[in-house]
C-alpha cells in the first residue's frame, strides 16, 4: 500500500508532466558569441570566497575565459599598455565601477508547467535576467524527452535559456524516448522497465539503468521503500549519475536523509528527513490524531513544528550525524525561500514583483486552495507563523554550522510554488542564507562554485578562471553590500538631492559567451504579464473588489 502511495504522490508532484509546455521559441536576442568578448575595468567577485579584485579585464574567446587580468589599482589611471589587446571580429563591454560575478547556479529549477499557466519562454527570461546561467530540471516534470531537447538547444545557443540539467523524478514514465548511451560493456538490451511503480529492488535497477540510457543527468526521489531505494541509488552511484532527494513524510518513516547519504544519495532537497534522523526519543513526528496528508495545511503546518522535536542544536545526536554527512562529502540544497510564505505570508503575496511579473495563471494558482500543490491558506494565522519563525531558527542553525565545518551547501529557488517567483526567488535564497549566518562572499560561493561543485561541473563553471565556460553576471551596484540589488526590481536607494531611486537589477547576463541584457529580457517578461492580464489587476484572496 505504502509503495501505491508513494507512486500517486510523485505523479501529484509532476503536475503538467503528461501535458507539456510549448517549447522555447528560437533565440532573437542575445550578442555573440565572438571571437572575441573583453569586459574592461569590472571589479571581480569571484566564486571561490576570494575578496573582491579590481581592476580586472576579462577575456573571452567564443564561449570560453581566456584571460582574467589585473590591469591597476582603483583610483589610478590605466595604462593602456597594460591592457589586452582586442582582435578580430569583438564586443567591449565597459564595466569599470561594475561588479562582475560567475553565473549563478539554481539547484532546484521546476521550468513551468500547465497547471501554473508558465511557458518555458517566461521561466528561462526570469532566470537569465536574474544571473542565472544553469540550472537543475529536479523531476523533469515536462518529460524527459523534451527537457532533453531544451537543454540540447540550450548548449547550442538556439532558445534564450540557462544551461540544463536534466534529473528525472524516479519511477517517471520512460517509454517512447530513444536511448542516447549504452551502459559500460553493454552488448545487448533486455526487457527494461520505463515506468513505476517499482516494487523491488530488480525493477529499481532496471529502470535506474533505463533512464541512464535515455540521457537523463541524474535523479530525483520522493522515497521508497528501503529495498527500492538503496538498490536504485547504489546502482545510480556506480553508473556515475548523480541524485536528489525530497524525503516525502509518506516513506521518512522508514528511511530519512541519512540513509540515503549512505546508499549513495548526492544532494538533498529542502530539509524533510533530516529531522527526522535527528530523533532522540521518538521515530516519526508527532501528527495529530486527525492529519490527513492530502490536506495541504496540515501536512505544512505540521512540518513547521517538526524541527522542535529533533535533537537540539549541538547536542551529541545533533553533532553524530552532521559529522556523518560531512564524511560523506553531502550536498543540503535548503530552499529556504519556497517556505518564507510559511512565516509571513503577508510579505510573501505583497511582494513588489507580482504586479508586473507574475502571470495571472501563476497568481492563481497560488491562491488558497484544497488541490493545488503548496496552496495551503486554508485559514493560516499567527500560531503557524510563530511555529515557523521557530523552525526557520533551527533550521538556520543546522545549515550554517554544516557550512563552518566544511560541508557543500548550494542554492535553489523551486519557484512556481507558494508565492515564489522565478528568478526573484533565487535573489531571495541569497538574502536568506545571509540571513542563516553566512557572509556575503560565502552566499556567493554557495551560488555559484558549490553548485558547480554538486553538479560535477567544477571544471566548467562556478568561478572566473582562464579556460572556464563564459557565464557571468555584471551588476552595477555592490552586492556584497546589498544582496537586493541582484533583484529585477532593484533595491530602494535615497540619493544625496533627497530622491527616491531604485537602483541595481543585473545589467548583463552572460552564458556560453552570448551577452543579454538583462532589464531588456525582463521587459520583455512584463509584456508579456501586460497582455495576459489584458487590463486586468492581480486581486489579493478574500477580496474580491479590492485590487493591488
Amino acid at each position: 500500500m505504502k509503495k501505491f502511495l508513494l507512486f500517486i504522490f510523485s505523479l501529484s508532484i509532476l503536475q503538467g508532466a503528461i501535458a507539456q509546455i510549448a517549447s522555447a521559441p528560437s533565440r532573437t536576442q542575445g550578442d555573440g558569441p565572438y571571437d572575441m568578448t573583453i569586459i574592461r575595468g569590472a571589479t571581480v567577485i569571484n566564486g571561490n570566497g576570494a575578496p573582491p579584485i579590481g581592476p580586472v579585464d576579462i577575456v573571452i574567446e567564443k564561449n570560453k575565459i581566456t584571460k582574467v587580468q589585473v590591469v591597476g589599482y582603483p583610483g589610478v589611471a590605466l595604462d593602456p599598455e597594460r591592457r589586452p589587446k582586442m582582435e578580430g571580429n569583438g564586443m567591449e563591454i565597459d564595466a569599470e565601477g561594475m561588479y562582475v560575478l560567475p553565473g549563478f547556479v539554481d539547484m532546484h529549477g521546476h521550468i513551468g508547467g500547465t497547471s501554473q499557466g508558465t511557458p518555458s519562454e517566461y521561466v528561462f527570461k526570469l532566470w537569465l535576467a536574474h544571473g542565472i546561467t544553469t540550472i537543475r530540471d529536479p523531476s523533469a516534470g515536462n518529460g524527459l524527452d523534451w527537457v532533453l531537447r531544451h537543454k540540447e538547444r540550450s548548449i547550442n545557443n538556439e532558445i534564450v535559456a540557462p544551461r540544463i540539467l536534466a534529473y528525472t523524478s524516479f519511477g517517471q514514465n520512460l517509454e517512447g524516448i530513444d536511448r542516447v548511451r549504452s551502459l559500460p560493456g553493454e552488448r545487448t538490451v533486455g526487457a527494461e522497465v520505463l515506468k513505476g511503480p517499482i516494487t523491488n529492488a530488480e525493477e529499481a535497477i532496471s529502470w535506474v539503468r533505463a533512464n541512464y540510457r535515455r540521457g537523463a543527468d541524474g535523479i530525483k526521489f520522493f522515497g521508497a521503500s528501503p529495498e527500492v531505494m538503496e538498490a536504485a541509488l547504489k546502482e545510480n552511484k556506480r553508473l556515475g549519475l548523480r541524485s536528489a532527494c525530497h524525503h516525502a513524510q509518506l516513506n521518512v518513516g522508514w528511511w530519512n536523509v541519512l540513509n540515503s547519504a549512505e546508499a549513495g544519495l548526492t544532494t538533498m532537497e529542502h530539509w524533510y528527513g533530516l529531522p527526522e534522523a535527528l530523533f532522540n526519543d521518538r521515530i516519526v513526528q508527532d501528527y495529530p490524531v486527525d492529519y490527513n496528508y492530502q490536506n495541504e495545511q496540515h501536512r505544512f503546518g505540521e512540518a513547521g513544528r517538526l524541527w522542535k522535536q529533533a535533537a537540539e542544536p549541538y547536542s551529541e545526536k545533533w553533532n553524530a550525524v552532521m559529522n556523518r554527512l560531512l564524511e560523506l562529502d553531502f550536498t543540503l540544497d535548503p530552499t529556504f525561500n519556497i517556505y518564507e510564505a510559511s512565516r509571513d505570508l503577508m510579505r510573501s503575496r505583497n511582494a513588489d514583483w507580482h504586479k508586473d511579473y507574475t502571470l495571472p495563471s501563476l497568481w492563481k494558482f497560488y491562491q488558497p486552495s484544497k488541490v493545488s500543490h503548496g496552496s495551503y491558506w486554508h485559514f493560516w494565522g499567527t500560531e503557524e507563523e510563530v511555529a515557523w519563525k521557530e523552525n526557520y531558527k533551527l533550521w538556520m542553525t543546522f545549515v550554517n554550522e554544516y557550512k563552518n565545518r566544511g560541508g557543500r551547501v548550494t542554492t535553489g529557488s523551486d519557484s512556481g510554488f507558494i508565492f515564489q517567483l522565478y528568478g526573484f526567488a533565487y535573489i531571495r535564497e541569497l538574502e536568506l542564507l545571509r540571513e542563516a549566518g553566512f557572509h556575503p562572499l560565502e552566499v556567493i560561493r554557495s551560488a555559484t562554485l558549490l553548485g558547480a561543485e554538486a553538479l560535477g561541473m567544477e571544471k566548467e563553471i562556478g568561478t572566473i578562471e582562464k579556460g572556464k565556460l563564459a557565464d557571468l553576471v555584471i551588476v552595477e551596484e555592490n552586492p556584497l553590500a546589498n544582496l537586493k540589488v541582484l533583484y529585477g526590481t532593484g533595491a530602494i536607494k535615497l540619493t544625496e538631492d533627497n530622491e527616491v531611486t531604485r537602483v541595481g537589477g543585473v545589467k548583463y547576463t552572460i552564458k556560453d559567451g552570448v551577452v543579454y541584457d538583462a532589464k531588456e529580457l525582463l521587459e520583455d517578461v512584463r509584456q508579456m504579464v501586460k497582455e495576459a492580464k489584458n487590463g486586468e489587476e492581480l486581486k489579493q484572496p478574500g477580496y474580491p473588489n479590492w485590487k493591488e
